[in-house]
């Protein structure tokens, strides 16, 4: 049994969307320190790993760990539904996961399915990344717009003092370098210089869910899967995602 309690619903919805915006299903995790969840995508080219801390709710009450499956989408559905200044409490009834809206006028409860979600991923994959690029977030998310103008893959190049972002189609070539003195990169730490390309649709739905004026890091190895991590209030979030490679 639990009961866990946010004072602002839409925190949640901001939570909930950077997983579904990957993965239509999945299992929650619900421990005393957190919420946690793992998971790869249909296809199998991304995997994202979510957690955030009991500090974020107002309310956390975990008799013991449990497993929660959910439809995710709908789940994201409902949190649409959350107006401006409810609150929001979580927990499990009759086999049922439970969501109620809560304002000074009035209380509205919906509740889901417990179901089986597809069997995640367990644990993150161990990659010796060569680069780390912290970028502004509203900053990576322009610089990928650029490349969807040309191409529905991006590469990302890095070496000891620039951060470069190429795009090729058959309507040209994009070719974007950022110093690291440049306002949009916090940092950059170059041990190897790196280089990989992937889908940009994948990237574009990973940054998605991440906030405006905050900061997304990149950790890059030539070839090997990138891993993209940013935080929304206390949660934490990071994605993997395989590199695309010319058959």
């Amino acid at each position: 049994m639990f009961e866990i309690k946010i004072d602002d619903a839409r925190y949640w919805k901001n939570c909930v969307d950077s997983i579904v915006s990957l993965v239509d299903e999945g299992t929650f995790s619900i421990a005393k320190e957190g919420i946690s969840l793992k998971a790869m995508d249909p296809s199998g080219i991304s995997m994202i790993s979510f957690f955030i801390p009991n500090k974020a709710f107002s309310k956390y009450e975990v008799e013991k760990p449990v497993s929660i499956g959910l439809n995710l989408e709908n789940l994201s559905k409902i949190l649409s539904s959350s107006r401006q200044g409810e609150q929001l409490v979580m927990k499990e009834q009759n086999n049922k996961f439970s969501i109620e809206f809560i304002s000074q006028s009035s209380k509205r409860r919906y509740k889901l399915p417990i179901i089986e979600a597809r069997k995640g991923a367990e644990k993150e994959p161990k990659i010796e990344f060569e680069s780390l690029v912290d970028v502004r977030s509203d900053s990576l998310k322009d610089i990928l717009k650029d490349a969807n103008l040309l191409s529905t893959y991006v590469g990302f190049k890095t070496d000891k003092d620039s951060f470069v972002v190429m795009a090729k189609g058959d309507a040209g070539e994009l070719e974007e370098e950022h110093l690291g003195n440049a306002e949009s990169i916090k940092k950059l730490e170059v041990s190897k210089a790196s280089s990989a390309t992937f889908n940009l649709d994948y990237l574009e739905r990973i940054i998605s869910a991440c906030p405006s004026n905050s900061q997304i890091s990149l950790s890059l190895k030539s070839e090997e899967p990138i891993r993209v991590n940013y935080k929304i209030g206390d949660a934490e979030v990071a994605y993997y995602l395989a590199p695309y490679m010319e058959s």
